[in-house]
């Protein structure tokens, strides 16, 4: 596993992760340069869809974070496929739920190269590999967003949590949910069937997962990060 930041100077990404290799690109975006591009003043790198979306955000600097997330996940898929970032095409995979076009992010065409996007606040985490790849990352949310948010949980994981500490519930309850996005991206299922499956635990190793291996990884604080890489053959 290979870890990178991105900053405001130009992008060199180098050769694309193979097979079950990884490479996690961190971004603060709150940037106002990423990769050499200046965020809200180069229209050209983004899709007309990503620039509408990230004009309809209303609260104060998610239109800004939106976009520099993009732009630095096109600098990343464009170093790795040989493209200009604005040549990038992506596509969504079928749901494994209905069968519609709006499964898992995908490159557009055949390729060996998957990848994942999430961001939080001020932090993005992009994950790139030759296998089925979910990545997430999260802000460490309030005792009382905490509460609310504990019956959507596997029974199991709500039990352990709430034999917790108030204090020590919001960095759990972090950790696990970062776990449960990650897999839950990286089959394109996303919350079709709720929160409450896969169980993952709050311990510190993931529960074992039928085809998957999801691994915490070290985020700054006060944010929480996963990924689950597939293992099927």
């Amino acid at each position: 596993m290979r870890e990178y930041e991105i900053t405001a100077a130009p992008l060199h990404t180098g050769p694309p992760p193979q097979g079950d290799d990884v490479a996690l690109w961190w971004l603060n975006t709150s940037s106002d340069v990423v990769g050499g591009h200046p965020v809200d003043d180069d229209d050209a790198v983004l899709s007309p869809e990503e620039r509408t979306r990230a004009s309809r955000l209303r609260r104060p600097g998610d239109g800004h974070r939106h976009r520099a997330a993009h732009i630095a996940l096109r600098l990343v898929l464009g170093g790795y496929t040989d493209q200009a970032p604005e040549d990038v095409t992506l596509s969504r995979e079928p749901c494994p739920c209905c069968g519609d076009p709006h499964g898992r992010p995908a490159l557009a065409g055949p390729t060996d190269l998957h990848f994942s996007l999430s961001h939080s606040d001020d932090l993005a985490l992009i994950a790139v590999s030759g296998v089925r790849i979910g990545a997430d990352v999260e802000g460490i949310r309030k005792q009382a967003i905490v509460n609310e948010l504990l019956p959507s949980l596997h029974p199991d994981e709500h039990t352990a949590l709430r034999a917790l500490p108030d204090a020590g519930r919001p960095q759990a309850l972090a950790r696990l949910w970062t776990r449960k996005e990650a897999y839950l991206k990286a089959t394109g299922q996303g919350l079709a069937y709720g929160f409450t499956d896969p169980y993952v635990g709050i311990a510190e190793t993931p529960a074992r997962i039928r085809n998957f291996t999801v691994v915490d990884l070290k985020a700054p604080s006060p944010y929480a990060a996963a990924i689950a890489l597939s293992t099927a053959a």
